[in-house]
């Protein structure tokens, strides 16, 4: 039975400055996407205009990145302003959790708005039929399903091995290989049906995703150029950055040979996996769609003019 009850999470710094400096770095990395996550979250939720199936899978995605880095950075930011390390036991397990959770139920999001776009782009006349609010509704629910479902295994199988290689996690979160490195027994057995499912299942969106846009891109290239072929492009290109950034940040960390494996490119991968896409994502969305920018536009001025009003109010 393990008698560990807290773990030692990686420090970036051992100097005090270089610990605020980090403590700055991620705070402000944290705040950008929470604004930036954020305004995407209000503004497809109060304007009517964007109540439709591509936005409402993207204020998914939008929920699920804030759920992401929240569930990594704030410990981060906490240990490197009060210069300490450890994690509970409990708090170690809830992160692997709520992680493999919302990276999976991120990356079937990703590939429900591929779907979306294949329908959007190669069967326009059939959209509202087969992408009303019913099987909207059922393809979130599957997805946010499929990540609970991959969580719930990959949790339960690493938290209930025995630890006793100590209990010093030589990364900045809690994250399952180097959890399995502190394991009494041979861990990967117990690993292998939970790797068989979630392996399998991210094999079976990455292939769906491919097929989805190659069929878009040769719709698209058979249009005329004035009849949508950008409109077409701007609304699947930022999509499709978004996909490229999470699979080849997720790739590198996992697939990288064991020769490239030292601690400083770990934390520098996982970094870029973790931290990195939920921040830049919104900026993504953003940059190539003009209705999105509009609506944005349209509610920041109003409330910086409300604002603006209230203050000469109060002068």
């Amino acid at each position: 039975i393990s008698t560990i009850t807290e773990f030692l999470l990686l420090a970036f710094a051992d100097t005090r400055e270089l610990q605020l400096l980090h403590f700055g770095l991620f705070l402000g990395i944290y705040l950008t996407a929470l604004l930036g996550n954020g305004l995407i979250l209000t503004t497809v939720a109060c304007d009517h205009r964007l109540h439709t199936p591509m936005y409402f899978f993207l204020l998914n995605l939008a929920f699920l990145d804030l759920g992401s880095i929240s569930t990594t950075v704030p410990k981060v930011i906490a240990n490197a302003l009060w210069d300490t390390r450890a994690i509970s036991y409990e708090g170690c397990a809830a992160q692997v959790f709520f992680f493999v959770f919302l990276f999976g139920a991120e990356y079937s999001f990703l590939t429900v708005m591929a779907y979306d776009r294949y329908v959007a782009i190669c069967k326009p006349l059939h959209y509202g039929t087969l992408l009303d609010s019913r099987a909207c509704a059922k393809m979130a629910a599957a997805a946010w399903g499929s990540g609970f479902l991959n969580a719930v295994l990959h949790t339960a199988s690493t938290f209930s091995l025995p630890f006793c290689q100590g209990n010093s996690v030589d990364q900045f979160f809690c994250e399952i290989p180097h959890i399995l490195k502190l394991s009494c027994s041979d861990a990967y057995p117990r690993e292998v049906g939970a790797l068989v499912f979630s392996v399998s299942l991210a094999f079976g969106y990455f292939v769906f995703i491919v097929v989805s846009y190659v069929q878009i891109f040769r719709a698209v290239l058979r249009m005329p150029p004035e009849e949508g072929q950008h409109k077409a492009f701007s609304t699947c290109l930022p999509h499709l950055a978004v996909v490229s950034l999470f699979v080849s940040t997720v790739v590198v960390a996992y697939l990288k040979p064991p020769s490239l494996s030292f601690q400083s490119l770990d934390l520098v991968v996982s970094f870029l996996y973790s931290v990195l896409p939920p921040a830049v994502n919104p900026l993504i969305y953003s940059m190539r769609n003009q209705e999105l920018k509009n609506v944005v536009r349209k509610y920041m001025t109003r409330c910086l003019r409300c604002f603006t009003v209230t203050s000469n109010h109060v002068l």
